[in-house]
């Protein structure tokens, strides 16, 4: 499992021992924010560069062959970050679900790094991309199930925008289902739109799974998602 220095070091800049990967890379904390309680229920872990790069000119310095070690490194560096913040909301971070079927890069070693670093792993979702094309949807099920007892919850993050939305929701009733920007804007006047993301609340409520509506830019759109019973932003 890739080492992870332990929080509590200020100021340290990591650089994580990859090959090919000699450059520092830091996190944005973009809230989650239940806007009934008006409280930020959970922070999710956006990859950046030490000026604040976007996520692109980092992944974009990483060789492909060492694509997901770099993932899991970034994974081991955000839970390290938010222990050392203090955070005690939940953290999400990404998965790179295909990673998973290399024995090295798994769900257990993102657990094992919260407990050397003293942050909850009940406090931890993992956000598994529609966006990214699934090799085997029952090795990713059986890994979530094989550990489900760290307490650790689930999302399906970009949902409407790729290749396995529900498919993977058939075989897998996540916590959260995270309906992607181009499903939700205009939605208040975009009478498709608003038929499919009304259908998904439907579904949602009777699988008991919780709708975040992601990138909501405008005052019309935030109301019409609260109009239909979306809570979480």
């Amino acid at each position: 499992m890739q080492s992870i220095r332990r929080a509590g070091l200020p100021g340290a800049r990591e650089l994580w021992n990859i090959s090919g990967v000699n450059f520092d890379f830091s996190f944005a904390f973009q809230p989650i924010v239940n806007s009934s309680t008006q409280e930020i229920i959970a922070f999710e872990a956006l990859v950046r560069g030490p000026g604040g790069e976007p996520s692109a000119d980092v992944f974009a310095k990483v060789p492909k062959a060492r694509l997901y070690e770099f993932d899991q490194a970034c994974r081991l560096k955000a839970i390290a970050l938010a222990r050392r913040l203090n955070m005690q909301t939940r953290l999400n971070i990404n998965l790179f679900p295909n990673a998973l079927y290399r024995t090295t890069f798994n769900v257990r070693a993102t657990l094992q790094a919260s407990l050397e670093c003293g942050f909850p792993t009940d406090r931890i979702t993992f956000e598994v991309s529609e966006a990214k094309r699934l090799v085997d949807y029952t090795h990713l099920i059986d890994m979530f199930e094989s550990y489900e007892g760290f307490g650790f919850q689930t999302a399906i993050d970009d949902f409407g925008t790729g290749y396995s939305g529900l498919k993977l929701l058939v075989e897998y009733q996540p916590n959260y289902i995270k309906l992607d920007r181009n499903l939700i804007a205009n939605t208040e006047t975009d009478t498709v739109r608003q038929a499919i993301v009304t259908g998904m609340g439907r579904i949602c409520r009777q699988l008991a799974i919780e709708m975040v509506a992601e990138g909501v830019e405008t005052a019309y759109e935030y109301h019409w998602l609260r109009g239909i019973g979306i809570t979480i932003f």
